[in-house]
Order: C-alpha cells, then sequence, then structure tokens
C-alpha cells in the first residue's frame, strides 16, 4: 500500500478518486478488516463515509498517538475533513492539504481552534521531534493561556528540564546508549560509534540522541565526541536509568546501575527495542534501541 490510502464503498467510489488522485493516494474498498491493513502499512488513512463507521472499526486498533497512523474522516457529500486521529501528527495538515479541492477541513484540536501552534507542530516545522512525549500534554495545555517561551541552547551543554518542558530534538530513528572507562579519548568514542552504527547499516543522521549515565558528566571524552558528531547527548539520572528492562549483566552494578549503555539506550527510544545488544568496542561500550 501507499503511504497515504483512501478507503470508501463502491459508491462514493467518484468522489474518492478525486481525492486519491489530488494526493497521489491508493484507493481502497471498504470491507471488513480493510482499516487493519491500512493500520500496518501505511502512514495516512482517509476515510469517505460517517464517522461512527471508522470509530467503531479503528478503535481496537489504537496503541499510541505517537505511533498510530493519521486518520481523516472526509463526509460522504465532501463537504468536510474532520481529523479523527493524529490531528497534532499530520491528521490537520491532511486536512488541510483537501480544501484545495474545495473540501472544508474541521479542526477539533484545541491549539490549532485557537490560532496557536501546539508542541508537534513546532517540531515539525523545523525538522524536529519531541524527546520527552509526555511532556506536551502540559506544554500544549499552558500554550493555550499564554505564550511559552522557546530557549534555543547550543551545545555541548547540559539542560536540566521539568517534566512540563518539552525539548525538541532533530529527527531520527535511533538512540545510542554509551558506556566507557574513566578518561576515555574523544576519537576512542568517535570509533567505536561509528562501528557500532556501520555493524547495524545504520546513518549517523539517523541517530537522533546519544545517552549516557549522569556519572559520565564530567568525562570531556564523550562531550567532545558527540559534539564532533555534531549531534546531541543527554545525561540520566540513576533512577532512569534503574527503571529500565535489561537482560544483559554488567559491572555498573558496582556503582549502583543496572547497566549503562543499554538502560540508556532504552529509555529515550521512541519504541524500546533494542537494535544493538551492548557491544565492546575497547574501552567503550555500546547499545542502540529505536
Amino acid at each position: 500500500m501507499k503511504e497515504t490510502v483512501v478507503i470508501a464503498f463502491p459508491r462514493s467510489f467518484n468522489r474518492a478518486e478525486r481525492i486519491a488522485s489530488y494526493l497521489n493516494a491508493e484507493l481502497l474498498r471498504y470491507e471488513p478488516g480493510i482499516f487493519e491493513k491500512a493500520f500496518g502499512s501505511s502512514c495516512r488513512i482517509i476515510a469517505l463515509m460517517s464517522t461512527g463507521i471508522v470509530v467503531r472499526s479503528i478503535a481496537p486498533l489504537l496503541k499510541d498517538k505517537w505511533d498510530d497512523p493519521v486518520v481523516v474522516v472526509v463526509s460522504p457529500d465532501c463537504l468536510y475533513a474532520i481529523p479523527l486521529i493524529g490531528g497534532h501528527h499530520g491528521a490537520n495538515e491532511l486536512a488541510g492539504e483537501l480544501a484545495s479541492i474545495g473540501i472544508k477541513p474541521i479542526f477539533t484540536t484545541a491549539t490549532e481552534v485557537m490560532g496557536k501552534e501546539s508542541v508537534e507542530v513546532i517540531a515539525k516545522k523545523n525538522s524536529m521531534t519531541v524527546l520527552n512525549r509526555d511532556s506536551t500534554r502540559l506544554v500544549n495545555a499552558a500554550i493555550l493561556d499564554g505564550n511559552i517561551p522557546i530557549y534555543s541552547v547550543s551545545g555541548p551543554a547540559i539542560v536540566i528540564a521539568a517534566p512540563n518542558v518539552s525539548i525538541l530534538i532533530r529527527q531520527g530513528e535511533y538512540v545510542v546508549g554509551i558506556g566507557c572507562r574513566k578518561g576515555i579519548h574523544t576519537d576512542e568514542i568517535v570509533d567505536a560509534i561509528l562501528k557500532a552504527l556501520s555493524s547495524c547499516g545504520i546513518s549517523r543522521n539517523d541517530v537522533f540522541v546519544y545517552a549516557t549515565t549522569v556519572k559520565k558528566i564530567g568525562e570531556s571524552g564523550i562531550v567532545n565526541a558527540i559534539k564532533a558528531l555534531d549531534s546531541h547527548l543527554i545525561f540520566l539520572d540513576d533512577n532512569t536509568v534503574n527503571s529500565q528492562v535489561v537482560h544483559s549483566s554488567s559491572k555498573a552494578k558496582r556503582i549502583g546501575l543496572l547497566g549503562v549503555a543499554e538502560p540508556c539506550a532504552l529509555a529515550v527510544s521512541k519504541r524500546k527495542e533494542l537494535v544493538l545488544k551492548k557491544t565492546v568496542y575497547g574501552k567503550v561500550t555500546i547499545a542502540i534501541a529505536r
């Protein structure tokens, strides 16, 4: 299936073909299980039918607003486009695209209704992703009540943020967790990272952040290595590291941690999936998660 699909009943195909043609989308016939198929392979779904049918069809499929495809319902008369799922994650944008062919978008997300931009929209416009996703509810609520300042911090730096502060970083799929011996050199860190990425077929541009324990905050080798890679480094507190589920044994237990590379990678990752279990490269340990 294509990235964008239009699902409709055969009696609505004439109208649906117009939408599909405009968006270069694939037109699918409505049948039992069609939404499940679309959820598994498409990022954007337009349903030309009543809202009730769509709600009942997709309700069992919903998992996470950050990973679910966006869903827009278009009324059978093609007058209105209603972002149903993922308004801040692309559904509002998709409904807005249909305005060019005479279908009026109906927004219900509070920030858009009030003429303001959500955290997610700001991140997308600047080709970034939200690192701490749970923060967006509080920040978007605050945006409705007034203007929220945006601060840009140039690295290397340390940022300490409260739960109601959204941290935006450049987009990417993977998190690289780093452990190392004391006094490590920059070149050793960079070499280990590049070898680990190469072994997994991952480009440097696909990494959105590097992570390590706060116990390594004084290691200039790590800071300078991530700076040399033109990326971002975060330091995680002990509670965050130890709250992860890891299966590899680690000598980090001597310093009160379940591990370093693996739990740090998992703690910040989006899907909590290890791509590379902790692997030792000389004095450096690397793990990669997504």
